[in-house]
């Protein structure tokens, strides 16, 4: 059940750069949960456009927590975020994402029923987190399907262990997506999974890629999986995943980094072959010796060829 009690499990995490107006919508979204046992961290990333006044003599019913640090990127904010972080779970709410009217109740609820579950094989008995959909739109929030078809959504099911009568079940995030789901997710995870990876601190970039640790995480402990939209995504333009190309050219190490983890990770040939050109291509760029030998140096370097001959990264 959900009311005020000492037990928060829930910190709502956001990142933010020049984007009050946004927050205000975000803000809203929070105010109208259904249960208000979480707390908001808002960890400003150096803005300039009057975000810190607006926190300034801002109430609600819930603790808000504002943090200001000098501009360093988003990944720098996530890790200030995680090392600040009191509770036991962390979701990160982007500025411009909202919460699901039911979100927390529903977070809480199903954290508290089945994080006691033990099934994991590695140094953790714990699930590391839930996994959810993310809403592109709304009208998510009133009918699943709008944007996820039937299809889409029995891919979600699909990939994970499912009980169709529970709505609920496990599986790690890369495990969702290799065994044929595609999609945006909601990620709530155990805060101290986060402050015992967090993401590499780069000079001169500002940027590496989420997955990044989210694998390290996958490769500790499956995360619950539930059939319900938590955060809706309405994307503005400027966010991260606007600047797609620009993020690649400005943050070289950074992609280089989770390149050669996933070229580690992946099994299937077509995936192998594709991180390994990526890898080999970003070496070129940063000018890192690569490390392959054998066949794999060979592909590596004809798909770094064929990137570089069309203009990729």
């Amino acid at each position: 059940m959900c009311g005020k009690t000492t037990d928060i499990l829930l910190t709502v995490f956001t990142p933010t750069y020049n984007r009050k107006e946004l927050l205000g919508r975000a803000f809203k979204s929070l105010c109208a949960q259904s249960c208000h046992d979480f707390k908001w961290l808002i960890v400003d990333d150096g803005s300039t456009d009057g975000t810190r006044e607006a926190f300034e003599d801002i109430e609600a019913p819930f603790e808000i927590t504002y943090v200001y640090r000098e501009n360093g990127g988003k990944m720098r904010a996530h890790n200030t975020g995680s090392a600040l972080c009191d509770t036991e779970l962390f979701l990160c709410l982007d500025s411009d994402d909202i919460l699901a009217p039911d979100a927390v109740r529903l977070i809480t609820e199903s954290w508290k029923e089945h994080r006691g579950t033990h099934f994991c094989t590695k140094d953790s008995a714990q699930r590391a987190g839930i996994v959810a959909y993310k809403g592109m739109s709304a009208k998510d929030l009133w009918e699943l399907t709008d944007s996820y078809d039937e299809t889409q959504v029995r891919r979600f099911r699909d990939a994970a262990f499912m009980p169709e009568d529970t709505g609920r079940g496990y599986s790690t995030l890369r495990g969702l997506y290799l065994n044929g789901f595609f999609g945006e997710t909601t990620l709530v995870f155990r805060t101290e999974l986060l402050k015992k990876f967090p993401f590499p601190e780069i000079p001169g970039e500002k940027y590496v890629p989420e997955d990044y640790v989210y694998d390290k995480i996958d490769g500790m402990c499956p995360l619950l999986v539930m059939d319900e939209i938590l955060t809706v995504c309405e994307l503005v333009s400027g966010g991260y995943t606007d600047q797609a190309a620009r993020l690649r050219r400005d943050n070289p190490q950074g992609w280089l980094l989770y390149y050669e983890q996933r070229m580690r990770l992946e099994n299937p040939l077509m995936l192998k072959i594709k991180y390994l050109s990526h890898y080999r291509r970003f070496c070129d760029i940063t000018g890192k010796k690569s490390e392959l030998a054998g066949v794999e140096r060979v592909v590596s370097a004809l798909g770094a060829a064929l990137l570089r001959m069309f203009g990729k990264t």
